[in-house]
């Protein structure tokens, strides 16, 4: 028996190391000058630390536009996301309509379809729309999520339906049944749901990348390739640095979420 969780506790030590470590060697080597960088056997813990990658790296590229391109982008698409797939779920779950179950076959095989099949499609109707290089164009042809909504779906299936029902007896329609009742017990899956759509969002790059054509509507993942093109095999230092802009958000909203997140995960996400 203690061998065993000796074993475990060994095979925690490796996952970790393997989960944690290239995140270790992105903040040092943000920190590491240069030549440190190349250096073998690998410097694991800056000798120089060197903050001036930082201002580097801050410097090279508009990163203020890029923060506020992504944070504009982000933020919209996420809540425009979540809404659209709250709605999606509650009329799966709650309302009647033709051709329901099979609406939910086409809602499961929209999963399995890979993202940038759509890629082509959806930038002939951007450009058709006339949304190239605007807001609009990278945020709203992301807003539909057939995982989201199956997820949402998944989670309202488990809901007590007495208090729906009850709700509806005291003469609530459904926009208040959705608001008053289902939304508040849905607070953790919404929440898993919202990071998700949120990190996904943030981290985009072919998307961005396609229906941008200025600096100034670069989002951060596309202005740290810029960076790199610019900067080189020669200052990896700020490079690194530009990754932690990138990184670090995400990170403290992690930090911040993960409680919310495992309990969205693991509360009735596995009902048919």
């Amino acid at each position: 028996m203690r061998l065993v969780r000796t074993a475990q506790y060994a095979l925690l030590v490796v996952v970790g190391v393997i989960m944690v470590g290239p995140l270790y060697w992105l903040l040092t080597s943000s920190l590491k000058d240069p030549s440190q960088i190349y250096t073998w056997p690998p410097a694991w813990i800056p000798t120089d630390i060197r903050v001036a990658n930082y201002a580097d790296a801050w410097n090279s590229a508009p990163f203020a536009d890029f923060y506020l391109n992504s944070a504009v982008t982000t933020v919209a698409g996420t809540v425009l996301e979540v809404a659209n797939a709250v709605l999606t779920a509650y009329a799966f779950v709650y309302l009647r309509f033709p051709a329901k179950r099979i609406l939910f076959a086409v809602l499961l095989g929209a999963m399995m379809v890979p993202g940038h099949v759509t890629l082509l499609p959806n930038y002939l109707t951007v450009s058709e729309l006339g949304w190239i290089n605007t807001y609009q164009g990278i945020v709203i042809p992301g807003v539909a999520s057939a995982f989201g909504a199956f997820l949402l779906r998944q989670h309202m299936l488990t809901l007590p339906g007495e208090l729906v029902e009850a709700a509806r007896m005291d003469g609530a329609g459904h926009l208040r049944t959705l608001w008053s009742v289902v939304l508040p017990l849905s607070r953790p899956m919404l929440v898993t749901v919202g990071i998700v759509s949120l990190v996904s969002k943030w981290n985009d790059f072919i998307w961005p990348l396609i229906v941008t054509n200025t600096a100034s509507m670069r989002t951060l993942p596309v202005g740290l390739l810029l960076l790199k093109n610019q900067e080189g095999y020669t200052n990896w230092g700020a490079v690194m640095a530009a990754t932690m802009f990138v990184v670090a958000p995400v990170l403290v909203l992690f930090f911040l979420a993960q409680r919310h997140i495992v309990a969205g995960l693991t509360r009735g996400a596995v009902k048919g």
